[in-house]
């Protein structure tokens, strides 16, 4: 726990003893009286907290919010729902890295009966979420959105993105490579003089960007077809088959590297 997260109403209260965050404060970090601890609102401030008094309520802390909570990255993701254990460590690890928005979909290959998982209830996905920020340090919380069908998903999606769609069997060009040359591409309009408003230049604009990863049987014809409708360039990640989990942590660190986010 790299940070202790507390909602705006708790902040107010003493924090339970039987609550994870207490009893990692109490029998992890071994904190007393006196002792601070690195604590932040969640979607708000980071800042430090200071215990004043623990007794049989819980503990009794001052927060001082310092700094901004560490920003969410245009970055965000479509993902075939996966087994609810893959999802469980893919939730986190996405989070962690800090992406805007995760939207699960089913997808034609996907096993349907995982989208009646507890885990993709809101509350449930929304804890793996919380525990990733919390991994990073951050204070903000990833959004959240679950559709039945890729075309579904697709149309509840701003078509202001950059947009590209992992596929190991006909992908256009490589992940790393769609993301030079749009890095090209936008280099040449800015010595043409465009308006950068107007082209597709997050290398310079830190422009929004959106990728699409397939459940863990891929894309089907149809579903490659609707993407490329829908502007995503398909790109590949190497001959090797992934998981869903995988396919999508090395994605997102191969964009925000190329973002220099990371």
């Amino acid at each position: 726990m790299n940070i202790c997260l507390f909602k705006t109403d708790e902040l107010n209260k003493p924090l339970s003893l039987h609550d994870q965050r207490g009893e990692h404060l109490i029998k992890i970090l071994r904190k007393k009286v006196g002792d601070a601890f690195t604590a932040g609102v969640v979607d708000g401030k980071a800042g430090i907290a200071t215990i004043t008094e623990i007794n049989d309520d819980g503990i009794t802390f001052f927060f001082e919010p310092k700094w901004e909570g560490k920003k969410l990255n245009p970055l965000e993701m479509i993902i075939g729902i996966p087994r609810p254990i893959q999802l469980k460590r893919l939730l986190r690890d996405i989070a962690a890295l800090g992406v805007c928005k995760v939207h699960l979909t089913g997808t034609e290959l996907g096993e349907k009966s995982y989208m009646k998982s507890a885990l993709v209830e809101k509350g449930s996905a929304y804890k793996m979420l919380l525990d990733g920020t919390v991994q990073a340090g951050s204070t903000h919380v990833p959004g959240f959105a679950i559709h039945q069908t890729l075309k579904e998903c697709l149309d509840s999606i701003s078509d202001d993105s950059i947009k590209f769609a992992l596929d190991n069997v006909n992908p256009e060009c490589s992940l790393s490579q769609a993301m030079v040359d749009a890095n090209i591409s936008a280099a040449e309009k800015i010595s043409d003089g465009e308006n950068l408003a107007d082209g597709k230049n997050f290398a310079a604009e830190k422009k929004h960007v959106i990728a699409a990863i397939g459940s863990e049987r891929g894309w089907t014809d149809k579903e490659r077809k609707l993407l490329e409708d829908y502007g995503y360039t398909k790109c590949g990640i190497g001959e090797r088959i992934m998981r869903t989990e995988t396919a999508a942590t090395v994605a997102g660190a191969i964009i925000l590297s190329n973002l220099k986010i990371i």
